[in-house]
C-alpha cells in the first residue's frame, strides 16, 4: 500500500472523527448550558412546541433540550414517536397523522370513512399514553360554500365524537389562514369554527386557535379569545409576518394575548409554532417560552 495514501486516509479518518467528537461536544455543551440556565417558569401556561419547526434536530436531542427549558410537551407527532417522548417524561399535546392532511378533510363526505377509521384506531392509543388532543382539518373549499362545509364536517365529527368522549380525548380542528399560507382552506375564521363546534355539540370537539393564522385573517385576538374561549382547546404561536420568532421583530403582542388566554381560565397547552430564523434555534425556542410565560 502506498504509505502517503495510507497516511492521508488515516489523517482523513482522524479529522472526520475529531470533527464528529467536536460536534458532539458542542451539542453537549449547549445542552449543559441550557440545563444550567433552565428558566423558572410561572406555571400558569402549559408549554409545548411543534416539532416540524425544528426538523433538523433529532427527536432525542430535541426532547432533552425541551426538558431543560421547561417544555411539558412536543407535539404534531404521530403515535410511533410516543416511546421517545416517554423517555423524557414529555407529553404530546396535539397528536397528528389524520389522513388527507390540511387540504382533503372533513368537509368532503367521501373522506369520512378513512378519517373515522384513523380516529377509531388512534384515539385508544392516544388515551393510553395520556395525550389530550388529536388534530383534524376542514379541508379546502374547492368551490363549496361555507354552510355546506359546516354541514359535512358536522356529519363526520358526530361519528368521531363518541369515540373521543369514550376515551376522554379532544379532537381539535385547526383555524388556518387562507390569505397567505393555506389558500382556499375552509376553517379560516373563528366564527366559522365556532359555528361548527356548536353544531357538533360535544365537549370533546374544540378549535385549535392558531394565533399566527388568526392575526393574518382577523386580528382582534384578545376580545375574540375572551368571547369564544369555551370553544377553544389549544393554542399555537408564530411571528407575523413570516412565522419567525415571537419577539419584538414581529407585530403580535404575545404577553398581552397570553394574559387574555389565562384570564379565561384556560388549563390546556400553548405550543410554539414559529420557525427560528436565527442560528441558535434552541435559544429562540427558550425565548419564545419565556415571552409566553406570563
Amino acid at each position: 500500500m502506498n504509505q502517503n495514501i495510507s497516511r492521508r486516509s488515516a489523517l482523513g479518518r482522524i479529522t472526520r472523527g475529531a470533527a464528529a467528537i467536536a460536534a458532539a461536544a458542542g451539542l453537549s455543551d449547549r445542552l449543559r448550558a441550557a440545563d444550567d440556565s433552565a428558566p423558572q417558569l410561572k406555571g400558569r401556561i402549559n408549554h409545548s412546541v411543534c416539532k416540524w419547526c425544528y426538523d433538523k434536530i433529532p427527536l432525542d436531542e430535541f426532547c432533552h433540550a425541551g426538558r431543560t427549558i421547561g417544555l411539558q410537551s412536543i407535539e404534531l407527532l404521530e403515535t410511533k414517536e410516543f416511546p421517545t417522548l416517554k423517555k423524557y417524561d414529555l407529553n404530546c399535546a396535539m397528536v397528528s397523522g389524520v389522513p388527507g392532511g390540511i387540504t382533503s378533510g372533513l368537509n368532503r363526505l367521501e373522506n369520512h370513512d378513512k378519517i373515522v377509521k384513523f380516529f377509531e384506531d388512534t384515539v385508544p392509543v392516544v388515551a393510553e399514553f395520556g395525550a389530550p388532543n388529536i388534530i383534524c382539518f376542514s379541508g379546502n373549499r374547492a368551490g363549496m360554500d361555507d354552510e355546506k362545509g359546516i354541514e359535512n364536517c358536522a356529519i363526520g365529527l358526530k361519528r368521531i365524537a363518541p369515540i373521543a368522549e369514550k376515551h376522554k380525548v379532544t379532537v381539535c380542528m385547526e383555524l388556518l389562514n387562507s390569505k397567505r399560507t393555506h389558500k382556499d382552506y375552509m376553517c379560516d375564521h373563528t366564527a366559522w369554527g365556532v359555528a361548527l363546534v356548536k353544531r357538533v355539540a360535544s365537549e370533546r370537539f374544540k378549535l385549535l386557535y392558531d394565533i399566527f393564522h388568526m392575526q393574518i385573517m382577523e386580528g382582534d385576538m384578545c376580545d375574540t379569545i375572551r368571547e369564544n374561549h369555551q370553544y377553544i382547546g389549544h393554542y399555537h404561536t408564530g411571528g407575523v409576518p413570516g412565522r419567525g420568532e415571537i419577539d419584538d421583530s414581529q407585530e403580535i403582542n404575545y404577553p398581552a394575548v397570553m394574559k387574555a388566554v389565562i384570564d379565561t381560565g384556560f388549563k390546556g397547552f400553548v405550543a410554539q409554532e414559529f420557525v427560528p430564523k436565527r442560528p441558535d434555534a434552541i435559544a429562540s425556542l427558550k425565548q419564545g417560552v419565556q415571552i409566553c410565560d406570563v
